[in-house]
Formats: structure tokens, sequence, C-alpha cells
């Protein structure tokens, strides 16, 4: 992945630590001719009055809030911009963080963004439409979620899908792979490369001769798969990866993975759904942001078109 302009978005309900920014900043040792765009989106309920209510009070009242805000980015820019880091900075005000910050990817064509993303609660999961999970659908170039900024990154692992159970088109399981392996190479970090896989359960087996030798049937899943695997591996190579065929749903054998191994960063690949079969199914990714402790990293497949646009 070749990194030349990141776009970090800032925490607007944070001033003491800005896990995105941390990120940015290690990222940027590595890639060291990398400029930054600093965003910051705001909304407070407060100061719309909307189209009967509006005022010069409230319409000042936004405008300072924004000065703030660009006050802060430039705050956070001057120790960047003194050590030579190319950083712009950009204060926005409106409700829908996510559709600010596609705005600002199609004016600034980043080659990665970055963003803090927040631990939901179970109500939260199934009544919000968080910004993080329109990114994850929407956003045309590589979206970094960050958990733990402060945390080295030593331990990668890329998921992958070569039986395209999930849809996904087959060159970007290749794109993963690399993804992965450059950064490895640039971060000198272990890369994992991981295969989920779920054979029916046997309560959900209706054949009686598959009933009899489910054990069999189990096994020939298994291999079906790891050959499947070594066969993706074989047309992407990554020297010194370590694999792992997991069994079970990767939001089910994922996380378990991750702690495991002491995963830092996960890389997934994404693919846009109609917004019924968004609503009704989501993405795996979607479903690991708040079930893995790692940084995740989403990627789309080459030539996506961010569905969502006017």
């Amino acid at each position: 992945m070749d990194i030349r302009h990141i776009l970090v978005v800032i925490d607007a309900s944070r001033e003491e630590q800005q896990p995105a920014l941390e990120r940015a900043t290690q990222l940027l040792e590595h890639y060291g001719q990398a400029s930054l765009s600093l965003m910051i989106c705001d909304y407070i309920p407060a100061l719309d009055g909307g189209m009967l209510f509006e005022s010069h009070s409230l319409e000042k009242a936004r405008q300072s809030l924004l000065e703030h805000h660009t006050a802060y980015l430039e705050k956070l820019a001057a120790p960047l911009r003194s050590q030579g880091v190319q950083v712009e900075t950009t204060a926005v005000w409106g409700k829908r963080l996510d559709r600010h910050v596609l705005r600002e990817v199609q004016a600034r064509k980043p080659d990665l963004v970055l963003k803090t993303t927040h631990q939901r609660n179970p109500l939260k999961r199934l009544l919000l439409s968080a910004a993080d999970w329109q990114l994850i659908r929407y956003c045309e170039v590589p979206l970094w979620l960050v958990k733990h900024g402060e945390n080295p990154l030593k331990q990668l692992c890329a998921s992958v899908d070569p039986l395209h159970s999930a849809d996904k088109p087959a060159a970007l399981d290749n794109k993963l792979i690399a993804c992965g392996h450059e950064l490895g190479q640039q971060l000198n970090a272990q890369l994992h490369l991981a295969h989920c896989y779920t054979p029916l359960p046997r309560t959900m087996v209706f054949d009686a001769s598959v009933i009899a030798d489910y054990e069999g049937y189990a096994k020939d899943v298994k291999q079906h798969h790891a050959t499947a695997f070594s066969q993706l591996l074989a047309r992407s190579p990554a020297d010194g990866a370590a694999t792992h065929l997991l069994e079970g749903d990767p939001e089910e054998a994922l996380p378990g993975f991750v702690e495991e191994q002491k995963i830092d960063l996960l890389i997934m690949g994404a693919v846009s759904r109609s917004r019924l079969e968004s609503a009704l199914i989501g993405h795996t990714a979607e479903r690991l942001i708040d079930a893995t402790p790692c940084d995740l990293l989403i990627l789309k497949p080459d030539g996506f078109v961010d569905p969502s646009k006017p």
C-alpha cells in the first residue's frame, strides 16, 4: 500500500487523546514523505435552530465553535509541521460525520483514512447506524479504524476468504495479502493469514448418509477449505507469513484468535451491498468492530465507487 497522503478524522468529543492521530504519527515514521489532512466534524443540537428558528446568534455560536476546533487542529498540527510534515486542517459543522468524511475523501483523494472507533453497547449496535459502519460500506479508500493508537504494530493479520462465501471478488484476497505483506515489511511486523470456515452443524444436516458419518463430512469440508487456502497462498505468496485455518464464522473465530495471537491490526475486505442487504446482513467487519480489541483496516476491491454518492 503506497501511503503518501493520510486523512485523519479527529474526534470532536475528546481533546486529551487522539488515537487516530497517534497511529498516523507512527505511520509517518515509516512513510516519511506522507502528508496529513486533519479534519474535525462537530454537531451540537442546541446550536441548530432549524429553518424556523435560525438567528444571527446561533450562526455566531456555530462560527465560534468552528474557530475553537480550527485552533485545536492547528495546535495538533504544529509539532508535526516542526518536523517537516505537510499538514492541512479542516473544521466542519454538520450532523452526518460519515457524509462529511466521504466528502473530504472525494475532495482530497487520500491514500488512507484513519479514524478513532468507539466501543458501543449492544443496544446502540441494534438501534444506531454508526458512522463507522457507513464508512466501512462506502469509503472508497482504505479505512483504518483505530482503538489503541499508542500500541506498536507488531502482529498483523489479513483475513481472507478463498472460496468467496462472503461474495468477495477473488482479487480482493490477493489485495489483502499484498497489503499485509507490504505493511509487515514497512513496520517490521509479523504477518498472519487467517481463513475461517464453517461446516454445517450436525443439527442442520438432513442427509441421512452425512449424519451417519458427520465426522467424515466435517473432515472433507476442512480439507476442501485447506486446499483452497493453499491455492490462494500459491498465487499470492507472502514470505514469512504464518497461516491459520480457523473453524467457525469470522465473527466467532477471529476475536479469540486475535487475543491469542496478540494481533495489533486485523486487515479485512468489504464489498458494498444494497441498502436492504446491509440492513439485514451487515458486513463481517461491522460485526467485528466491537468484538475485537485491535485496530481494523478495511479494504475495498479495486475500482470500487461509493454507491451513495449523488
